[in-house]
This record gives structure tokens, sequence and C-alpha cells, in this order.
């Protein structure tokens, strides 16, 4: 198997994770039968891949009911990341997306009184870019953002015009427009802003949300109008909302399933 440049993965580790993933996310027992079947493994390799972590401690087999649960050898790897500051675990997947897609990526924390603040962002080298400083200040309706914003809050139309009117643009969108932009983030998790909160920026964002549905972190591709296409524009919209199921996988402990619920 290989990605896009020609890197070849070993598809024993993929499965070994895939299983892991499963049963991080089922929080119960399982036996091998069960996990071959949801991972789409025949029941040899399964049962080789569960005897291997089992062995490393990384799982822990019930020998009385023949069930497989994550084991306390996991903690040795994740030991190093417990009371890390959220910001510098998403560094390297935004870094490694705005080096890829040859974007600025802008990361978000959203307050609790409906600001967004700058805390970091990440260029790729040798690109026109924008300079935006850090701990620069935004109402949380503003932009791509806000449309998501709006949308995983599920508001409705009228408390949506009353975040919308919070909002200085360059170019305004309409409310009509932007309210459409809402009602398709909440089945896509994505946004965009074309030119409108400042002139000659386009702007992809995605939100990601912690265990209890607020949303807490925003990220966004901001870059000059003309430097990408609509295709690569629907790439970093890819590469962004990957980012953001896993960042409300691993760092606010939501359930898988409500982060993918979330962007169908």
């Amino acid at each position: 198997m290989s990605d896009d440049h020609g890197h070849k993965f070993v598809p024993a580790v993929q499965n070994a994770t895939r299983i892991m993933r499963l049963l991080a996310a089922q929080g119960e027992p399982l036996g091998a039968t069960q996990i071959a079947r949801e991972t789409g493994l025949n029941v040899s390799s399964a049962f080789n891949i569960l005897r291997t972590l089992s062995h490393e401690g990384i799982l822990s087999f019930n020998s009385e009911a023949k069930t497989y649960r994550i084991g306390m050898g996991l903690l040795e790897f994740a030991a190093p990341l417990l009371g890390a500051n959220p910001a510098d675990l998403l560094r390297p997947t935004l870094a490694a997306i705005a080096h890829e897609h040859r974007v600025t990526i802008a990361l978000w924390h959203i307050t609790g009184n409906e600001r967004i603040v700058l805390i970091d962002r990440f260029t790729a080298p040798n690109i026109v870019q924008v300079v935006i400083a850090r701990n620069s200040r935004l109402p949380v309706f503003a932009g791509a953002i806000g449309r998501c914003y709006a949308a995983m809050l599920g508001l409705d139309e009228a408390a949506t015009r009353t975040g919308y009117d919070t909002v200085r643009w360059q170019r305004e969108p309409g409310f009509d427009s932007y309210w459409q932009d809402v009602i398709t983030a909440r089945q896509t998790g994505v946004a965009r802003d074309r030119e409108q909160l400042f002139r000659g920026l386009q702007i992809v964002a995605t939100l990601a949300r912690d265990a209890a549905d607020i949303p807490r972190i925003g990220m966004s591709s901001i870059t000059i109008a003309g430097q990408h296409d609509e295709n690569s524009l629907e790439k970093v919209a890819d590469a962004l909302t990957g980012a953001a199921d896993q960042i409300e996988r691993c760092v606010f402990g939501r359930n898988v399933a409500d982060s993918t619920q979330k962007r169908k």
C-alpha cells in the first residue's frame, strides 16, 4: 500500500492500529471473531495480531471469556502526552497540512464569550502568505469558522442572524448566503469564506468539539485568492476534516461515532 508520494506502509501495522481503534471506541471487551468481522480482517490474521499485542501488554486478554480489551501497556506510550498542552499536540499535524498543501493554517481557540483567538499558525516555505499576529481576536461568527460554529451548535436562523450582525465584513456576503453556508456546514463540517471577511483571502475552516459537543478549536486555511483552484481547496478541506476528527478523538476524548456522525 502506498500514499500519493509513493511511501509504502506495512499492512500488519495498519491492521493492528485498526484493531486498537476499534477496541478503544467500543470501550468493552470483544472476541477475536467479532474483532475480525468489524475490522474486515480474516480471523487468522486478526488472531495473530491480537496475540502479539497481548504478549506486548498493549491489549489485555481474558482467558475465560476469550476476549480482548485495551491493556495497561498502552499507557507506556501515552504517558508523555498526559498533561501536555493541547496546542503542542496539534502542531505536527497542522504543520504537515500546511507544508503538503502549500497553505497557511491558523489555529484558533474558541472562548466562552464568543470570540476566537489565534494561538498559532503554520506556513509552507517559499509561498506568498498572509501574516496574522498571534493573539488576534475576531467574533466567533466571523468568516468560515463562524459558519461552522453556527452549524455545529445547531443554531436556528434567528440566533445565527444575531451572531452574523456582530461581524464587520470587508465584503459582506449577505445573511441569506451566510445561512445557506451554515446549512451546508451541518452536513460537511467544513465551510468557506470567499474574500468576504477579508478582501483577497480565501478561507477554508472546520472546528473540533469536546466530549460535551462544545466547539473548542478552530482550524482555517488562509490563502491569497487565485493561489489555489477549487480542487486544491477541496483537498485542504479534507485534510482539515481529518485533523479535526483526530483532535476530537485523541485530545478531547470524543466518541469516534460522534465525530463521524457530525461530518455526515
